[in-house]
C-alpha cells in the first residue's frame, strides 16, 4: 500500500515488478487466473504502466513480452508504444492475436509494421494482410521472415512485385518457399551472383535460363526506334521528377538524414543517392561511386558527413547492398573499416575526407 501511494518512479517500478512476480509464480504452480482477479489485474497493470516512465515501460516490455497470462489489453497498448518498447511485445507475445496484428497494420508506423512482418512464425491471414497493403518496406521485411507462413500464391505475388521493388529480390532468392517455377520467373530479375545461387539451389539449367534471360531482354527492347526513344524519356523524365521533388523537400526545409533510410526501405535507391549528395553538397556521381566501389567506408563518411549516426549506417549499408548487387562490398570486414569513418571529427572534416577518397577511388 505504501508503494501504491508513492508517486516515484521507483516505487512504481517495485510495485509493478512485485505484481509480475506473483503473477509469474501463481502460472509457475499451475494456478488458474480467477475472472475476478484477471480484471483487477488488467486495471491495475493499465493505471500504473499509462503513468510510468519510457525506462520503466521498457523494462516491463521485455518481461511481459513472454508472459502468456498478461492482460490483453495492456499488451495491444504496449504494441502502439514508441518502437524501442514495441519490439519486444511484437516479436515474442503470445497474447496478441492475428486481429490485433492486422490492427496494428493500420493503426501503427512502419517501423511497427516492418516487425510484425519480421515476426516469427507470422500466420497466413497476417502475411496476406501485408501484401494486400503493399508497402515496400513491410514487403521486404516479409520476405526475410523465413518463418512466415506464406503460401504458393503469396509467394507469387512477392516474386511479381520484385519487378519493382529490387530489395525483395535477394531475400526472395534464400526463401524456403520459393519453389522452382517461381525461381525461374525470379531468375529473370536478378543478378548474376543470385542466378548463380538459384541454379545451384533448384538444378536449373544455366543454358536454358541464359536463353531466357536473352528473350527476356529482347521482349523488353523490341519495338520501333519511336518506342525506344519513349522510353528512353521516361526515365529522364523519372530522373527530372526525383531530382525536383528532392529540390522541392529541400527548399521547405523538410529533407533531413531520416528520409535516406526512408527512401531506401521503399527500394528507390537513386532516390538515396540524390537525396544523399544534395544533403552533402556532394555530386550524385560522387556517390555513385562510393556505392558502387568495394570501400564502404567511402559511403560512410558521406553518411557522417551529414550527421547520420554510427548506429543507423549498418542498416543504411545492407540496404543499399540489397538494393545494389551487394555493393559497395568489402564484407563484414568493410563493415568495420566503415565504424572508423564515424570518428572523432567534425562533420566537415568528413564531407572533406570522402571528397579526396572518392577522388581516388
Amino acid at each position: 500500500m505504501k508503494l501504491a501511494r508513492s508517486r516515484e518512479a521507483g516505487d512504481r517500478e517495485r510495485l509493478l515488478t512485485g505484481i509480475i512476480d506473483l503473477c509469474e509464480e501463481g502460472q509457475a504452480r499451475g494456478e488458474p487466473t480467477h475472472p475476478d482477479v484477471q480484471a483487477l489485474l488488467n486495471s491495475i497493470f493499465m493505471t500504473l504502466v499509462v503513468e510510468a516512465e519510457r525506462e520503466i515501460r521498457h523494462r516491463l516490455a521485455e518481461r511481459l513480452a513472454d508472459a502468456e497470462w498478461a492482460p490483453s489489453a495492456l499488451i495491444n497498448i504496449m504494441a502502439l508504444d514508441e518502437i524501442e518498447i514495441a519490439r519486444p511485445i511484437i516479436a515474442r507475445s503470445a497474447v496478441l492475436q492475428d486481429h490485433d496484428l492486422i490492427r496494428l497494420l493500420v493503426q501503427a508506423t512502419l517501423e511497427h509494421q516492418i516487425e510484425i512482418a519480421r515476426r516469427p512464425r507470422l500466420r497466413a491471414s497476417v502475411v496476406e494482410a501485408i501484401i494486400d497493403r503493399d508497402e515496400p518496406a513491410v514487403l521486404t521485411a516479409l520476405a526475410s521472415n523465413e518463418t512466415a507462413d506464406i503460401s504458393t500464391d503469396a509467394m507469387g505475388k512477392l516474386v511479381d512485385r520484385s519487378r519493382e521493388v529490387v530489395a525483395l529480390r535477394s531475400p526472395l532468392a534464400r526463401h524456403p518457399r520459393l519453389s522452382e517455377q517461381l525461381a525461374e520467373q525470379l531468375y529473370l530479375l536478378v543478378g548474376r551472383a543470385l542466378q548463380d545461387a538459384l541454379e545451384a539451389r533448384f538444378h536449373l539449367d544455366p543454358v536454358r535460363m541464359q536463353a531466357a534471360v536473352a528473350d527476356a531482354a529482347k521482349a523488353a527492347h523490341h519495338g520501333t526506334a519511336e518506342g525506344q526513344v519513349a522510353a528512353v524519356g521516361m526515365d529522364e523524365d523519372r530522373e527530372e521528377m526525383e531530382r525536383s521533388l528532392i529540390e522541392k523537400l529541400d527548399s521547405a526545409g523538410q529533407l533531413r538524414p531520416g528520409y535516406l533510410l526512408r527512401v531506401l526501405r521503399e527500394g528507390r535507391l537513386q532516390l538515396f543517392v540524390m537525396a544523399l549528395a544534395r544533403l552533402g553538397k556532394f555530386e550524385s556521381a560522387q556517390i555513385r561511386r562510393a556505392i558502387d566501389s568495394g570501400r564502404p567506408e567511402l559511403l560512410a563518411l558521406a553518411c557522417s558527413s551529414i550527421g547520420i549516426d554510427r548506429s543507423v549506417f549498418p542498416t543504411i549499408l545492407e540496404h543499399v547492398r540489397q538494393l545494389n548487387g551487394g555493393r559497395p562490398g568489402g564484407g563484414e570486414e568493410g563493415v568495420r573499416r566503415a565504424a572508423s569513418a564515424f570518428g572523432p571529427f567534425t562533420p566537415d572534416i568528413a564531407g572533406m575526407a570522402f571528397r579526396q577518397a572518392v577522388g581516388q577511388a
